[in-house]
């Protein structure tokens, strides 16, 4: 409101209807003695109700994340465009009766209270409003920045102004879900924030972690910020989603039957991951140590590192996770999933690869392979032999359970975020912008560069 606050805006039309009925007051006290006031028929006021989302060969298939969905979903009007409403605990704080009132002075508080309303124009960077909480074009540039390759072609205005309407969107969802959070006492502790944060920091030595803050504009309290939030809209969802989903042996033997053809394995499949190393200098990166090999020299050294910590017993996925430059597994442990025998064979794969996969026996670690896409270190995780698996196999069992269980969470999380959205009063100013210049707005498109991290408090 211009700078007031609602207490404020509220004093300010209270004084000025004060003085208003002094006025009146003494234009009445100039009237002849005696003289009979016109009278009016009184008019009730009624309350109105308030307004209530380059492994190349070896690339596995993309997962798609349940917890970021974001259903387009109708937006309420938010209450800074909507004509101002007067409850009746504010026309009691003027001394107005309950139910009615003369005419005139109501008349003229609703007058006195038109003029105290501003047109509620947000500030340049004010980018969304839910539930009367400001959303800033700095939060958005700050995890567009995560979103953009910085070392890829520059996004066109529309592809940057697509981006950050998206990420808009996933921060006007996670506003709606904290707020929920913190009513219910939902919201994570100091300590859970500190041992989260303690988990993602381990992998990194202090200065890597440092450099990797530094290069997204963020300080170690802008982290345990996003921490605080994430932490707290999963527990959110635990209790409200996650809690209600329940899984019965029936509606495992239903999938079962209605899906058996997936079960029936027409050829040995192999469960296999890797880490790649190759010797050029990568586009994209996802490993957590953000390491990447840039020569031939590099990557030798690399894989010699990585061979000795594997024969000494480090653990074949935390490895990867640390160290390997395929940007589509190094997330999952190397992990390639399930891949038929027919999957192997040139040209999809290089035949030594195949080799190397079909001579190593559960649980074994290959040597390092050469091929076109790099060097390969495999592990063979599982084999399955051909024929139809059965229902009693608990691997099926738990396959079903846990696809069942996913499918439950993702339909009841966007029921649950549709719904809050539905309840929230959401504001979408950089939206409305875009429409109103049909997409030519320019200067939300253009990049901001990152501040220097400031302390932002949890």
């Amino acid at each position: 409101m211009n700078g007031l606050d609602k207490r404020q805006f509220f004093e300010r039309c209270r004084a000025n209807y004060g003085n208003e009925v002094r006025i009146l007051r003494q234009r009445a006290a100039l009237r002849k003695r005696g003289q009979p006031r016109e009278q009016y028929p009184a008019t009730a006021l009624e309350s109105e109700p308030a307004n209530g989302t380059s492994g190349g060969q070896w690339r596995s298939k993309a997962r798609a994340g349940v917890h970021r969905v974001h259903p387009a979903g109708p937006r309420k009007e938010s209450s800074l465009s909507s004509p101002l409403k007067l409850p009746f605990s504010l026309l009691q704080a003027v001394g107005m009766p309950r139910v009615a009132a003369l005419l005139p002075a109501a008349a003229m508080l609703l007058a006195l209270a038109a003029g105290c309303k501003q047109n509620s124009q947000p500030a340049p960077d004010v980018w969304a409003v839910v539930n009367g909480k400001e959303i800033k074009r700095d939060d958005v540039e700050k995890y567009y920045r995560t979103r953009v390759n910085p070392e890829g072609p520059e996004p066109s205005q529309e592809e940057s102004l697509s981006l950050k309407l998206n990420v808009l969107d996933e921060l006007i969802n996670n506003e709606i879900l904290i707020e929920r959070a913190k009513k219910l006492n939902l919201e994570a502790s100091d300590g859970e924030v500190e041992d989260k944060f303690t988990e993602v920091k381990s992998p990194y030595t202090e200065e890597e972690f440092q450099k990797r803050l530094k290069s997204g504009g963020l300080s170690t309290d802008d982290l345990k910020h996003d921490l605080r939030r994430q932490l707290s809209i999963q527990k959110l969802m635990n209790r409200e989603v996650v809690a209600k989903i329940a899984i019965t042996d029936s509606d495992i033997n239903d999938f079962y039957r209605a899906n058996q053809a997936q079960f029936n394995v027409a050829e040995p499949r192999y469960h296999i991951a890797q880490i790649l190393v190759t010797p050029r200098k990568e586009q994209q990166i996802r490993n957590r140590k953000n390491d990447d090999a840039t020569t031939e020299a590099e990557a030798q050294r690399k894989v010699k590192m990585l061979m000795d910590r594997l024969n000494s017993g480090a653990d074949f996925s935390q490895l990867a996770m640390d160290y390997s430059e395929d940007v589509s597994t190094a997330a999952t442990g190397g992990d390639l999933g399930y891949v038929p025998e027919s999957g192997l064979n040139p040209p999809q794969v290089d035949p030594a690869l195949k080799k190397a996969v079909l001579a190593l026996k559960p649980g074994q670690v290959s040597e390092p392979l050469v091929s076109k896409d790099g060097i390969h270190i495999l592990k063979l995780i599982t084999r399955e032999s051909p024929g139809l698996r059965g229902l009693s196999d608990p691997q099926v069992q738990q396959s079903i359970r846990d696809t069942l269980r996913n499918q439950k969470e993702q339909l009841l999380r966007v029921a649950y975020l549709t719904m809050a959205r539905d309840e929230a009063r959401i504001t979408n100013y950089l939206a409305a912008q875009v429409i109103e210049t049909s997409g030519k707005l320019s200067g939300a498109s253009k990049p901001v560069a990152p501040a220097a991290p400031a302390a932002v408090k949890p």
